[in-house]
């Protein structure tokens, strides 16, 4: 059944809690989109950073992620995650906002640029770990790939209008002018999350040790080998996915010398691919099983990051649109897959050093990636970092046709088999 049906209609007609968060995440994703094109060409365009900045500042949001992921993980399983997630969006108003003032009246920086990533970037630690455990709270366990699914179709879609719009005003307005847009959609959000309305399972204030707890979510995240592979597959992509995604900035405005508007265009194509691959993963999964769609779903997307090596100057640059496009549908396959699994096998009062814990490795590979970006950049040339970006990602294919889930039709058969071994790994240590 195609997941935008009627049964995807049922979902959000009669569950107010996930319209709630659907919309509180596609404010958040359109608003979020904004920066994540703004902020580069702020640093290229506007402070005419080096090639090495440029690359380096997109690892700045998920450096947060490497260096204290685990330990908001504790917390965020500590505290009520509605309340976490308006204290993060608020926070992440207040520190974006600098940009445009620091724009207005002179005192932007390159320090206060990265300054402002990171701590952006530490308030959506807070805000997606809580998310990810309001949604498993908010629908029944056959309804996360269904849930997963639109969600990520619309948070894809709404990335793609952010990018385009970005994009647009960048090159019409300036771009920190244009975070002005981020910061109406974080209030959008804000009061859509005023009206979520969900018993939460919150563990118990206990006198046990934070590093304990963290070593809990990281046992539990290696402790059975779906939860292996699903995140050496992540970690694997990420790290040569975001190589070349990094570059994109320096690629399309200094190497080929196209405008804003074509890098908004690039980035839009993969995010219409992710609502495209968001939308019908539940349906994919169905007809296929969630196994096969989870081991083939990176396939097409190494094909996808290799366009970015023919792009040539003016409608050249169309097979770069194809090929975020398909890019970006298969990372939605195998984000949603890989999401539904894990909020299946994990037990509520878990989730947060779970998500943690997996985010910390694969979204820690996201930073990794962009220093590593920069380097190569300054060193072998920005096509030459592209190659070994897409080189490094043909990994997690491999990984996944080969690797220990080879053989499973669906995933979903295997979270019986794996909660006895997480729960041996969530116990406390005698």
């Amino acid at each position: 059944m195609n997941a935008g049906g009627p049964r995807s209609r049922r979902l959000l007609a009669r569950n107010r809690n996930f319209r709630a968060l659907m919309i509180s995440s596609t404010f958040g994703v359109l608003g979020n989109a904004v920066a994540a094109v703004a902020l580069p060409v702020i640093a290229a365009v506007e402070l005419d950073a080096s090639d090495f900045a440029v690359a380096a500042l997109a690892g700045m949001t998920f450096l947060p992620w490497l260096l204290f992921g685990l330990l908001i993980g504790v917390w965020v399983d500590r505290l009520p995650r509605r309340f976490v997630m308006l204290v993060a969006l608020s926070v992440r108003v207040v520190v974006l906002a600098l940009l445009p003032l620091g724009y207005w009246l002179g005192f932007l920086s390159t320090p206060l640029l990265f300054g402002a990533a990171f701590v952006a970037g530490v308030a959506s630690v807070f805000f997606q770990l809580a998310d990810a455990a309001l949604v498993q709270q908010a629908v029944t366990p056959d309804e996360l790939m269904e849930g997963n699914g639109l969600i990520t179709g619309s948070g894809a879609a709404a990335d793609a209008a952010g990018r385009s719009i970005a994009g647009w005003l960048a090159g019409a307005v300036g771009a920190s002018n244009a975070l002005i847009v981020q910061l109406v959609t974080s209030v959008v959000s804000l009061l859509a999350l005023q009206r979520l309305d969900v018993r939460e399972v919150v563990r118990p204030q206990s006198d046990r040790r934070i590093l304990q707890e963290m070593s809990e979510g990281m046992r539990y995240t290696f402790s059975t080998a779906p939860l292996r592979a699903i995140l050496l597959n992540a970690a694997l992509w990420n790290l040569g996915g975001n190589i070349a995604a990094s570059l994109l900035v320096v690629l399309v405005l200094r190497t080929l010398g196209e405008s804003e508007v074509w890098l908004g265009l690039l980035l839009a194509a993969a995010s219409v691919g992710g609502a495209a691959g968001g939308t019908t993963a539940n349906a994919l999964g169905e007809r296929f099983g969630s196994g096969p769609l989870w081991r083939w779903s990176m396939v097409p997307g190494v094909f996808g990051y290799a366009s970015l090596l023919v792009l040539t100057p003016g409608w050249g640059m169309l097979w770069g649109v194809l090929g975020m496009f398909v890019m970006g549908a298969s990372v939605a396959w195998n984000i949603v897959v890989g999401s539904s699994f894990r909020q299946r096998v994990c037990p509520p009062g878990m989730m947060g050093r779970l998500g943690a814990a997996s985010r910390m490795v694969s979204w820690g590979m996201l930073a990794l990636a962009s220093l590593l970006a920069g380097i190569l950049a300054e060193t072998i040339g920005v096509r030459g970092a592209v190659v070994v970006g897409v080189a490094i990602a043909c990994l997690a294919p491999l990984v996944a046709l080969f690797g220990s889930l080879r053989g499973v039709r669906r995933l979903e058969d295997l979270v019986e088999a794996a909660e006895p071994d997480a729960r041996a790994a969530a116990r406390p240590n005698a």
